[in-house]
């Protein structure tokens, strides 16, 4: 099933909508290093799979769910350091965010969500301080699950749990499933391991991917990826961010 998408509706589509019962979903990403296997529009590929798959299962129980387009610059400076990699301060996006939360709320829309699969710690601390802007202006809720932290991570397998989940098996499945011909599959089975953990090295205080261990931009097990791995993790990451956003507009929640 293709989820609905705003950009495709005409204003007036929009205007008999029934709003106050509709949530936008954006999806959020980051063109960065990747490894030499994977696009640096990565993330934005996993966020989009996740986003399209959120809308698909509150297609079936509600509620009503309509896609934006991805938002593909943010902070990035893990990766700052390789070709390609395009980082924004972290200021630029929680204003854009919360810019964008305000919009939805002029519509009358019933939340803003966010679909993300970048896990720089910048980008995370500039979401995070969205949500709470938001919230202390009485806009209505931007949902946003952090995949690094409970419940969540511990959802998304043994990899991601490590924290070794940087263009590794975990990225390089989902990508596999969502977009096969944007993988360089014979570089990918070629590359060793590489068990440095992201998590514990921002822990340790580290600031780039080298510093971490990653000289290829890459942390995990990319030669271990699967397209059927990917798809099951596809239907996790939607399953979440439909799980939140229904918790988010419980009645219980708004109380």
């Amino acid at each position: 099933m293709t989820p609905a998408a705003l950009s495709d509706r005409t204003w007036e589509e929009v205007r008999d909508l029934d709003r106050a019962r509709t949530v936008l979903v954006l999806p959020v990403g980051a063109i960065e290093a990747h490894g030499p296997h994977l696009p640096l529009g990565t993330d934005v590929v996993i966020a989009e799979a996740m986003a399209r798959a959120a809308c698909a299962q509150l297609a079936v129980e509600g509620p009503r769910a309509w896609l934006l387009p991805a938002l593909p610059y943010t902070p990035a400076p893990f990766g700052a350091a390789f070709a390609g990699t395009l980082s924004m301060r972290a200021e630029t996006l929680t204003e854009l965010v919360l810019d964008l939360a305000r919009e939805v709320a002029r519509h009358g829309f019933a939340a803003l969500a966010i679909a993300n699969a970048h896990l720089d710690p910048a980008h995370l601390g500039a979401l995070a301080e969205a949500v709470s802007r938001a919230r202390a202006e009485g806009l209505p809720p931007i949902v946003f699950p952090d995949l690094t932290r409970r419940p969540w991570a511990e959802r998304l397998g043994e990899e991601f749990r490590s924290g070794a989940c940087h263009a590794g098996r975990f990225e390089g499945s989902v990508v596999m499933a969502a977009r096969p011909d944007l993988v360089r599959e014979e570089i990918a089975r070629a590359l060793e391991p590489n068990p440095a953990s992201l998590s514990r090295a921002i822990r340790a205080g580290r600031t780039t991917f080298a510093e971490a261990g990653g000289e290829r931009a890459y942390f995990g097990a990319p030669a271990e990826a699967t397209a059927e791995e990917g798809r099951a993790t596809i239907d996790t990451l939607g399953a979440i961010l439909a799980g939140a956003i229904r918790d988010a507009l419980a009645p219980e929640a708004a109380a």
